[in-house]
């Protein structure tokens, strides 16, 4: 490489870092908007900064500097521009309060800045860990990046996994079964169980799941679905499935992964899930391999890896640290080990960026 290539690659890498910062502001500034309630606001009609803060109950000057800073990111649209700062009207585009404000939209994204910031107030236990080992569990990240999960999982798991699962014929006769016991391991916040009892009116299911908060919100969210005598909710790990429990289907979504013991949570599903039965893992659609030119859901992955999927399971003393990127060569290890057979990858398509994978015995 010549020095005027150098030159050229270092001045486009730079380029490529500032690019990098304006999306952290812009993320950072959708999660205000989010938190405070200014695009839910603004989704009703445009509004003045003093207008936005009476009905907000927020600073008038905090809110006009950042309706100017969304208009510049392109986010809001601002139809007079040219009139004085207070008297400037601004909008949310129709399009853009979908995606920012309602919660029962697949393109739903404002949870993802409530991730940022729980990230950002755990950077220092996080460069602790890196230096030191360790890690940062779930319950440290807090409420933020509680509710950012529950809430970008939830109108995946409450309008598309009903049909998705239903779409597999031996699995839908399965949960078709009339008194069908489902065990779905690592619940969070609850709707994939709600899903599956919405979807399977005949079925009985039990959450699981390590974090005492999630239970609690699964279990209001249980009764607010009027599912709550059908799916009920534990604050247990998938390795304290009871001795004597009997199930006639198992899954786990997108949380093995996150568990330090994962051989261990399969072998206890695998002895509490009867013959005949199904066990099904969701789990990140990664590359078979690593390549250094990976997608954006591998780049995004690797995100979440890092700064919380690996920490929360290297939190716990002698965890494997499977982290987010868990190829399907890893899930079918820890399947053999836990004494299944192998896997088989399900003909689900188009759920997010999510893979199913059937554990056979």
């Amino acid at each position: 490489m010549t020095t005027d290539d150098q030159a050229d690659a270092t001045t486009a890498f730079a380029a490529h870092v500032v690019d990098a910062t304006l999306s952290t502001f812009e993320l950072l500034s959708i999660y205000v908007g989010d938190r405070l309630g200014w695009y839910r606001a603004l989704a009703e009609g445009p509004l003045d900064a003093q207008t936005l803060a009476e009905r907000t109950g927020t600073d008038e000057r905090y809110a006009r500097e950042w309706l100017e800073q969304q208009a510049v990111y392109g986010i809001l649209a601002v139809d007079d521009a040219d009139a004085e700062a207070s008297a400037r009207r601004f909008a949310l585009p129709p399009a853009h309060a979908e995606a920012l404000t309602d919660p029962d939209s697949l393109d739903y994204v404002a949870p993802l800045g409530r991730f940022a910031a729980s990230i950002g107030a755990q950077l220092a236990p996080l460069l602790e860990a890196y230096r030191n080992g360790g890690g940062v569990a779930w319950a440290d990240l807090g409420d933020d990046a509680r509710d950012a999960q529950g809430d970008i999982n939830r109108p995946w798991f409450l309008q598309r996994l009903g049909p998705a699962l239903a779409g597999v014929p031996t699995l839908h006769e399965v949960l078709s079964r009339p008194g069908a016991r489902v065990a779905d391991v690592g619940s969070g916040h609850g709707w994939s169980s709600i899903a599956i009892a919405i979807a399977y009116p005949l079925a009985r299911v039990e959450g699981f799941d390590v974090d005492a908060a999630s239970v609690v919100a699964a279990r209001r969210h249980a009764e607010e679905a009027g599912v709550a005598e059908r799916v009920r909710f534990r604050h247990v790990g998938g390795e304290g499935l009871a001795q004597d429990a009997v199930f006639d289907a198992a899954f786990v979504f997108e949380a093995l992964h996150d568990m330090p013991f994962p051989v261990d949570v399969l072998r206890a599903i695998r002895r509490a899930v009867r013959p005949g039965g199904e066990v099904v893992i969701m789990d990140e659609a990664v590359a078979p391999e690593f390549a250094p030119d990976g997608d954006e859901v591998e780049r995004m992955m690797y995100g979440y890896s890092i700064f919380v999927c690996l920490p929360d399971s290297l939190s716990a003393p002698g965890s494997v640290g499977t982290g987010t990127v868990m190829r399907q060569s890893t899930l079918e290890r820890y399947a053999r080990e836990a004494g299944f057979t192998g896997i088989e990858e399900l003909p689900i398509e188009g759920f997010a960026s999510f893979r199913f994978t059937r554990l056979v015995r």
